[in-house]
């Protein structure tokens, strides 16, 4: 911690504290601290499995704050798991055990990737009103093959680079779910969750998590996460997405220069 100095310390809480709250309300946190952890000196590998463990707490503070959208969702909920906890291992595996400098390529085409989605989320919620393209029915609000087979490839990209990882759940679950962006946002929470929960278990026993950033960063993330959650409901998110995206875009740029 003495190589962050107080104004780094100070830096990376306020970065943990707003990357909780950004999950909760529109997502993209991560656009937050691992450019931050970056900008600090930490290799990439390290910035992404710490930033990924240090993040859990504030999912749960989210999910705290939407127990009531969550109510009948069970049934959903068990049968996206095993989808969620097989592509964690998988995305987990192949970052701890691939060339560090193939990460290093990847950031910037990943986070590029993660802020240009988060721009382009409005358009993608508005299919979650829509019916099929060739019956005109209104889309299954059971889980399909589809939607257990996209939990799955979005699991392993979560585990893999957590950045955005609640849009692209979000993009996944309303293209394919029926219910409000209320409940299906509660739904994400809970898988983003998961994916993470199991991701953090693999790197805590493989990866080079530096844990005393984890240590505080954690509580301000869970704080985040629980006012997130209860802003959300009457926030609208719009303007937050496009600055946390055009910042987003600006970390890539940078990225891309900083670690040639």
């Amino acid at each position: 911690m003495d190589h962050l100095g107080i104004s780094g310390v100070i830096i990376l809480g306020v970065a943990a504290f707003l990357a909780g709250g950004i999950n909760a309300v529109a997502g993209g946190g991560s656009l937050i601290t691992f450019p931050s952890l970056i900008a600090f000196g930490f290799a990439p590998v390290t910035a992404n499995v710490t930033n990924t463990v240090a993040l859990v707490p504030g999912y749960i503070g989210g999910i705290a704050g939407y127990r009531r959208e969550l109510e009948g969702q069970s049934k959903t909920i068990r049968t996206l798991l095993p989808a969620v906890f097989a592509g964690a291992v998988i995305g987990s595996v192949i970052l701890l055990t691939t060339s560090a400098d193939i990460f290093r390529i990847l950031v910037p085409v990943l986070v590029l990737a993660a802020a240009l989605l988060l721009l382009f989320q409005p358009m993608i919620q508005k299919r979650m009103t829509a019916t099929h393209p060739e019956t005109g029915e209104p889309i299954s609000g059971k889980p399909s093959r589809y939607t257990i087979a996209s939990v799955f490839l979005s699991a392993i990209y979560g585990a893999y680079f957590g950045g955005v990882l609640g849009i692209v759940l979000l993009a996944v679950l309303g293209i394919s779910l029926i219910d409000s962006l209320q409940r299906l946002n509660a739904l994400k929470s809970v898988l983003q969750f998961s994916i993470n929960i199991v991701a953090v278990i693999i790197f805590a026993l493989f990866g080079p998590v530096q844990w005393w950033v984890v240590a505080f960063m954690s509580p301000l993330t869970l704080a985040g996460g629980w006012l997130g959650s209860h802003f959300a409901r009457g926030l609208n998110p719009l303007v937050l997405r496009r600055v946390i995206g055009i910042y987003g875009i600006c970390c890539a740029i940078a990225l891309a220069v900083f670690l040639r």
